[in-house]
């Protein structure tokens, strides 16, 4: 292992974070607020980070440095993160501090704050302003404003990167990060500029896509997206959270005019169908909640489009609507949003693949001397991806349910604990009973709020790079 040349990189991403907490800075400078949490925190980044970029080392780097690297950096990044929110006083402990901090990055918008708008500007926009940073990666924000990295930045994105297949847009991989941030800040932008003119004031609609953007869900309302009562905002969130959803390559093709080319993905129509065969399904079961079926569509499509994107906003309290709806919505967030996009979960790939090598070994059995093959995009696979996919699906099934078994022990019901491990996991953010969406994760215990925090960062970096960071043989120098 090449550790100094992992905490070299772990020191200017360290920067690269100390630099993004300048905004919430100049955001309590602006509503006059106290800046002693970023005032204290930023100078401690720059002096850390510093020190460990001076360390020299050899070029040296493989996809086990890659994967261990980027574990230890976003375990270090929520670490640091997280004092802000310690210094300003609003949180009873680190440990909630870290919590929050995870959530944020992980883009899971889980939250132990039972009421948020007493909280300062300045925090807040920190919270949220932490899911944008993260959506996309703080891995890949640093390959783009630091290309001197080179080659060895292609191990850090797949590492980080979510979904079965990482492929470069251009050769090389800063300037892949480049396309990326470039596609991610203007579908951001037109969704503030949408926000505003739809009427919903600056500050806000700020936060809001930072939150869509990154498929988060923090919110600076205690009622979510459903405080505003306002069907514009929800249609036009509702259009973005799907947007988001999608792989962003797609995006790069219909800049480069290959419309048919995006059209062709079989992810991509494979998520549009469970989209609007959700939102039909539940418009139907709980149209009698509602004066009229616009407003129940309206409501059903806010709810599918937060939870397959794992966005995590709320315009109504799901919790409450009938059984089918909420079992619906719990098997959305095991699906989650497609690869390459900001979303979570297990991914509409993999479950396309699933499904597909099921299809293969029932053929198999019919016609066992057929040669059967498993395509995506109409490329054949090859076995060690597929057996890729069958492994990551395990491992998220088994760390899902080890982990409830471990915060069981808070003795709360099995809705509120499997989904609280649910939504954590698949960085969705809120789950049914305790932590509905009008819930919050507070009455936890500090033991379970670790072992959550633990399971975000685990969905969000896919599994494999937490397993190599506490695999004794990274740790050897070999």
């Amino acid at each position: 292992m090449n550790f100094r040349l992992v905490f070299k990189l772990t020191g200017k991403t360290l920067m690269v974070e100390a630099a993004t907490m300048l905004l919430p800075l100049a955001v309590c400078l602006y509503y006059r607020e106290n800046p002693t949490p970023f005032l204290l925190t930023i100078p401690l980044l720059i002096v850390v980070g510093f020190l460990l970029s001076l360390l020299k080392s050899n070029d040296h780097f493989f996809p086990r440095e890659g994967f261990f690297a980027v574990a230890l950096i976003w375990l270090l990044v929520s670490a640091t993160g997280a004092l802000p929110f310690y210094f300003s006083g609003y949180f009873p402990t680190y440990i909630d501090c870290f919590f929050e901090s995870v959530s944020g990055f992980t883009t899971t918008g889980a939250s132990i704050l039972t009421a948020v708008e007493p909280l300062p500007k300045g925090i807040l926009f920190w919270r949220s302003f932490m899911h944008w940073l993260g959506g996309m990666g703080v891995l890949i924000l640093t390959i783009a404003l630091l290309p001197s990295l080179g080659a060895r930045t292609l191990h850090l994105m797949k590492a980080e990167s979510p979904g079965p297949v990482v492929s470069k847009l251009v050769p090389k991989s800063s300037q892949s990060s480049k396309i990326l941030y470039g596609i991610y800040c203007g579908l951001t932008i037109i969704e503030i500029l949408i926000l505003r003119l739809a009427g919903m004031p600056w500050y806000d609609s700020l936060v809001h896509s930072f939150g869509t953007a990154g498929t988060g869900g923090f919110s600076i309302k205690n009622l979510s997206i459903a405080a505003y009562n306002n069907p514009a905002f929800e249609i036009i969130i509702t259009i973005f959270m799907l947007l988001f959803s999608v792989n962003f390559a797609l995006y790069f093709l219909l800049l480069r005019g290959k419309i048919k080319q995006v059209f062709q993905s079989d992810e991509l129509r494979f998520f549009l169908v469970v989209v609007f065969l959700s939102i039909a399904l539940i418009s139907i079961n709980i149209r009698s909640l509602y004066t009229t079926l616009g407003e129940a569509v309206r409501h059903a499509a806010f709810q599918v489009g937060s939870i397959i994107s794992t966005t995590g906003y709320a315009s109504a309290d799901f919790n409450q609507w009938p059984e089918f709806s909420r079992i619906l919505l719990v098997l959305l967030m095991f699906i989650g949003a497609c690869a390459g996009s900001t979303g979570g979960a297990i991914k509409c790939s993999r479950i396309l693949l699933i499904f597909r090598c099921i299809r293969r070994e029932i053929r198999q059995v019919i016609h066992p001397r057929a040669v059967n093959v498993v395509k995506l995009d109409g490329h054949v696979l090859e076995e060690g991806a597929l057996r890729s996919v069958h492994i990551f699906f395990s491992a998220y099934i088994f760390i899902t349910l080890g982990a409830t078994l471990l915060i069981s022990v808070d003795n709360f019901s099995f809705g509120s604990t499997f989904t609280a491990v649910v939504a954590c996991i698949g960085n969705i953010g809120p789950g049914l009973e305790l932590v509905g969406p009008m819930g919050n994760y507070a009455s936890f215990s500090l033991f379970s709020k670790t072992i959550l925090s633990l399971c975000m960062i685990v969905g969000r970096l896919e599994i494999l790079p937490i397993l190599v960071l506490f695999s004794g043989n990274a740790w050897k120098r070999s």
